[in-house]
């Protein structure tokens, strides 16, 4: 196995008023700040993108936007152009669930949103999964590689430290979480899809998070297997606590 390290991601999102979020984001950072062996990022929502950069700025802890739309600027009410988070976030999400199925976007989107995230001095997180009737129907590896070839369409090569999120669409959300098992047989599938693109020096240094369901019960498993470098977490990242307990297993598990 690569020597990667592992990332764990917070992600929020539509959760938290302003209070909230400030107080979650001093709790987080006097629990995590300095925690050795784990890349630890803070998706807030995009309103309180500020106060995390403000709240985690001098911290180990880096911060991630949800979202973002391709273009730098323009007359497109309501979004967020990756170049305007240049000096706010770290990490651009790319490609979530949410926004694939939620929000319609297509594989088209997800590319020009991983291409204007690369062209900046952002790192994006690709997220990929397949739904509970694609899993079921034998076709998890053919929605993968649809969504990884489509992301990857105009990419010559990945930078060090790429990211991908794999997330079962099936267990977002639902309590439902892929066994150890299968997530590790799904994740070490994305890697060999990555080496057939790139290279197998490149996809053994691509960190391919597990999310779905995860909390501070299974996250000992997932993260002790030996192609998944940390976690995507949704609810459980609300709680300073529970996803601080996250973390530290996540780090433990690497050593």
């Amino acid at each position: 196995m690569a020597t990667r390290t592992p990332i764990v991601g917070g992600n929020w999102k539509m959760h938290l008023d302003r209070a909230g979020a400030r107080d979650l984001l001093r709790e987080l950072r006097g629990q995590l700040d300095g925690l050795a062996g784990v890349e630890v990022v803070i998706f807030p929502p995009a309103a309180w993108l500020g106060d995390a950069a403000d709240a985690l700025e001098g911290s180990t802890l880096r911060v991630g936007a949800q979202n973002a739309y391709w273009l730098p600027h323009g007359a497109y009410t309501g979004e967020v152009g990756a170049a305007m988070l240049v000096g706010t976030a770290d990490y651009v999400l790319v490609g979530h669930s949410e926004r694939r199925h939620v929000f319609g976007e297509s594989d088209e989107d997800t590319a020009r949103k991983l291409d204007a995230v690369l062209g900046l001095a952002l790192q994006p997180i690709l997220a990929v999964g397949e739904q509970q009737e694609e899993r079921e129907g034998g076709r998890t590896a053919e929605v993968l590689r649809r969504q990884l070839d489509a992301a990857f369409a105009d990419i010559d090569r990945l930078p060090e430290g790429f990211t991908i999120a794999y997330e079962p669409v099936w267990a977002i959300g639902t309590g439902l979480t892929a066994t150890p098992e299968i997530a590790q047989a799904t994740v070490a599938e994305i890697r060999r899809m990555v080496a057939d693109r790139f290279g197998a020096a490149s996809a053994e240094a691509c960190r391919i998070q597990y999310g779905g369901s995860v909390n501070a019960g299974n996250v000992a498993d997932l993260a002790s297997q030996p192609d998944i470098d940390g976690a995507l977490v949704g609810g459980a990242s609300l709680d300073a606590e529970a996803f601080a307990t996250i973390c530290r297993a996540v780090a433990a598990a690497a050593e």
